[in-house]
């Protein structure tokens, strides 16, 4: 199987994916328009109506369940035996994704809200202390000034985070500050040895139990590389899949560390073996290593699940994480995700941003928006 630009998708048996599945579809230079996201009401200099928003119920985007868990598939090895990534072809889509021109005026406010929606806002330091995790709570449901968005006409939306990621002895903290705030976004924990994973599986297994039990609903594992690295592609299996199992309920991110995989092929595999062992989303990185979430990494891993849905109808999340600070990356990631997966999974259920500092440039973006001029220190002062 082939996995990049400029070269065909093809099975064991030598058809082209294209021939399967119908022709690829031509890439755009450009952008693509926005998807139907929240934006400011009015109209713009040309007379044309933002995009509306997206039909939600009632609750606010956090307080929805997430997509339908992923049930993983049996050990299928010939999916991945035959892989071979075309890394130029996919380096020069890359770089040419680093040229697209970002959107302006209303259309990059829709954009930035709908980024919003999907932040894991996070905090994994050291000294993380029960106060700083009530202000990190607090920043989750009120993630824009309400001064702002009454500007752009979405105060009764329901914006808020994705959900709010911590390690797991401040999980309870987390849990009561959200309740004591009257919202329901979930809470993340990192666990199985977050971030090296170098413990023993039995530890792992034990970490996740108690982070659900501590009240996270959401869970991101980290995978041992060297079982990539060693192609030990049974284990590897093995342990996500009795990690799957100890998360219970909670929905289970898997962190490939795409870092330290050693090759794109390596990327490739791990993200369809964690995918087969029944992760809802996949992750790029914990964000502790030196290389973390790459355009190149993004794309080969957006196939990964891509194929995963064609062939077993089931959807699988993306989280881009480590690195993504500016809203002018959020946007194009978002970008990136509606060419290669489609609008269906712009959405918190389907898509993430791993993110510490990203909220505070995206507020900053939404304030030069809205007044006219760039926001001073005091201005914005929870970010």
């Amino acid at each position: 199987m082939a996995v990049g630009l400029g070269c065909p998708v093809t099975d064991s048996s030598g058809a082209a994916g294209s021939e399967r599945r119908g022709p690829e579809r031509a890439r755009r230079a450009r952008p693509p328009p926005p998807p139907p996201l929240p934006a400011r009401a009015g109209r713009d200099r040309r007379g044309r109506s933002p995009p509306a928003p997206p039909a939600r119920g009632s609750q606010p985007p956090a307080a929805r369940a997430m997509a339908g868990r992923n049930p993983g598939t049996e050990l299928e090895l010939g999916w991945i035996s035959k892989v071979h990534v075309n890394r130029p072809a996919v380096v020069r889509h890359a770089e040419q994704i680093k040229k697209w021109r970002t959107v302006k005026g209303n259309w990059q406010a829709a954009w930035l809200l709908k980024a919003v929606t999907c932040i894991d806002l996070t905090t994994l330091s050291g000294d993380d202390t029960p106060s700083n995790v009530h202000r990190l709570c607090f920043k989750a449901k009120h993630p824009i000034r309400e001064d702002l968005l009454k500007a752009m006409d979405m105060h009764d939306k329901g914006i808020t985070v994705g959900a709010v990621c911590v390690y797991p002895a401040r999980v309870t903290d987390a849990v009561n500050a959200l309740k004591a705030a009257g919202c329901n976004i979930p809470v993340a924990s990192v666990a199985a040895g977050f971030p090296s994973g170098q413990t023993p599986l039995e530890t792992k297994l034990a970490e996740i139990k108690l982070a659900v039990e501590y009240g996270a609903r959401e869970i991101d594992i980290v995978i041992s590389r060297s079982l990539v690295l060693t192609g030990q592609w049974e284990r590897l299996y093995e342990e996500i899949r009795q990690c799957r199992e100890a998360c219970g309920k909670a929905h289970m991110k898997t962190i490939l560390a795409t870092g330290e995989l050693g090759s794109l092929a390596n990327v490739y595999k791990a993200s369809m073996i964690a995918m087969m062992a029944g992760s809802d989303f996949i992750k790029t990185s914990t964000g502790k290593e030196v290389e973390n979430a790459t355009f190149p990494v993004g794309i080969v891993m957006m196939r990964a699940i891509r194929e995963f849905y064609w062939q077993t109808g089931n959807k699988v999340g993306f989280k881009p994480a480590g690195g993504i600070r500016t809203a002018k990356e959020a946007i194009t990631w978002l970008m990136l995700v509606k060419e290669e997966l489609g609008v269906e999974w712009l959405t918190p259920e389907l898509f993430r941003l791993g993110a510490s500092s990203l909220l505070e440039d995206i507020e900053k973006q939404i304030f030069c928006h809205v007044t006219g001029s760039y926001a001073l220190q005091h201005d914005l002062a929870m970010a």
